[in-house]
């Protein structure tokens, strides 16, 4: 085995999973475990005393990372008009209406990471949810992504919005920066996207809001993040 997995495997070890760590600790650390070749991804997984099951309880939406995320977005506008050209100089990768919902439907097409839509192209794009829902694709005005502000939408998300929203088991998994970005970068990305769903706290959410906080590279262990600090 490489050098590299051995001393992984013993850092993997020496490591006590059920330690809890401030923020900026534990950033360090789940830089420190990651071991990967390439540019490990880190995520961060919060656990929300809600219950997603109610309507009243739904935690979604999004916000813009101070340092972007490391990737660069692909976003597909769907519009039509003088839109087109808004859309066009605000730096869009793909522009159409029912070409593109068909080139999606019949060809299986997805080279991009995100879709903007007007609101009167809704009608076409509703139609694709059942392919763009399971992908976390579909445009939502609760995030951003279907609004007339083509060139706000654009920008926000070229300059490194991430969208977030409950899973079946009440967690959001969110990915904030690359293990090559400083230690002050992510903490300040991981702060952001705190102080986001901490905003978005349902009011008929009782009782501990943060019920636990992992960070995690790609291909490292979970490190817990300290929630006592967190209402």
């Amino acid at each position: 085995m490489p050098k590299r997995s051995k001393r992984y495997a013993e850092a993997i070890k020496a490591y006590d999973k059920t330690q809890v760590y401030d923020l900026a600790e534990a950033i360090k650390k789940v830089k420190e475990l990651a071991s990967a070749k390439f540019d490990e991804t880190v995520e961060m997984h919060l656990r929300l005393g809600v219950d997603g099951r109610h309507a009243d309880q739904q935690v979604r939406g999004a916000t813009v990372l101070p340092n972007g995320t490391g990737k660069t977005k692909r976003v597909l506008v769907f519009c039509k008009g003088d839109k087109v050209a808004e859309a066009e100089a605000a730096g869009a990768d793909y522009i159409g209406a029912e070409d593109m919902a068909d080139r999606i439907r019949n060809e299986g097409w997805f080279d991009f990471d995100a879709v903007v839509a007007t609101p009167d192209m809704m009608g076409i794009v509703g139609r694709l949810g059942k392919i763009l829902g399971p992908r976390g694709l579909m445009p939502n005005p609760k995030s951003g992504t279907v609004t007339m502000d083509v060139t706000k939408a654009l920008h926000d998300i070229k300059a490194g919005k991430v969208e977030y929203r409950l899973d079946k088991a009440n967690i959001i998994h969110v990915i904030i920066g690359k293990c090559s970005f400083t230690d002050e970068m992510l903490v300040e990305n991981a702060t952001a996207l705190i102080q986001a769903i901490a905003k978005a706290k349902p009011a008929a959410a009782k009782g501990q809001y943060f019920k636990s906080i992992t960070v995690a590279s790609s291909m490292g262990p979970g490190v817990k993040v300290s929630t006592a600090s967190l209402s």
